[in-house]
């Protein structure tokens, strides 16, 4: 027979993680499941979960260590290849875009590496006001030199070839599988001849044990993501568009991707 301590030990965990798991489903697809239930799911923000556009929410949710934690602590990696990349373009004097809000510490660090590599703005456009807004508390020294614009990501108002470097971290898979080419398109049409695309996504992984757990995750969770291992890869999706090259790397066994598209001059 286990110890006692053994069995107190393996059962707060469970209950842990189950709770954990109940909160983010009820917060994520569970909302989307009950909005259609309720035929409210009829604007241009009804795929949205709610973790991303209540303020309290996002404010609870949004701490380093849990976002790093959902990423298999890959987070980091993903950000820096991002980042590496608009440093060692020359942004002198032209704009970056990040295209949709994402949690964590990547905002501020684009925005960083894109000053250094001499943009003179970065616009961050979202969807969702209280992104918008959540943002801008971590971008205090930046003041003056970031545009904030509620812009909805597969019909922007951008003009064409607007931008040098575009930014999208981790949104293709949140999208109904009909925008999901639609937000690529517009991300593609802001860029610069030379511009940059730079997106970060969840990729199908290599081995089957961490494949099926993935599977598993997304069936559960994010029902949308499994489209961009197959019918909707995004390089595919890029390649098929006329005028760009597309570089694509992948990490943690193929888990996460990070992808690079250049507009030809």
């Amino acid at each position: 027979m286990l110890p006692s301590w053994i069995v107190y030990t393996a059962a707060t965990v469970f209950l842990v993680l189950a709770g954990t798991a109940l909160f983010f489903f009820t917060l994520t697809r569970g909302a989307l499941i009950l909005r259609s239930a309720t035929g409210r799911a009829t604007d241009a923000a009804s795929h949205v979960y709610p973790i991303y556009s209540n303020m309290r929410l996002i404010r609870l949710v949004d701490y380093q260590p849990i976002i790093a934690a959902i990423l298999l602590f890959q987070y980091d990696r993903l950000v820096t290849a991002i980042t590496n990349g608009l440093r060692k373009t020359d942004l002198r004097d032209k704009n970056v875009l990040i295209t949709s809000c994402a949690f964590g510490n990547v905002i501020p660090r684009v925005v960083n590496a894109s000053m250094e590599a001499g943009a003179s703005r970065v616009l961050i456009a979202d969807i969702i006001l209280n992104e918008l807004q959540h943002a801008r508390t971590k971008l205090p020294a930046f003041a003056g030199r970031v545009d904030y614009i509620e812009e909805n990501a597969t019909a922007m108002k951008l003009p064409d070839g607007s931008v040098d470097a575009n930014v999208i971290f981790f949104l293709l898979h949140e999208l109904p599988h009909e925008l999901k080419g639609e937000a690529l398109r517009e991300a593609c049409r802001v860029l610069a001849p030379g511009g940059k695309l730079y997106l970060a996504e969840f990729h199908k992984p290599e081995p089957w044990v961490l494949r099926a757990l993935s599977w598993t995750y997304f069936k559960v969770f994010e029902p949308l993501g499994l489209a961009l291992w197959d019918t909707h890869d995004p390089v595919k999706q890029l390649q098929a568009m006329e005028g760009f090259t597309c570089e694509r790397r992948t990490v943690f066994f193929g888990n996460f991707q990070v992808i690079v598209a250049t507009r030809l001059a």
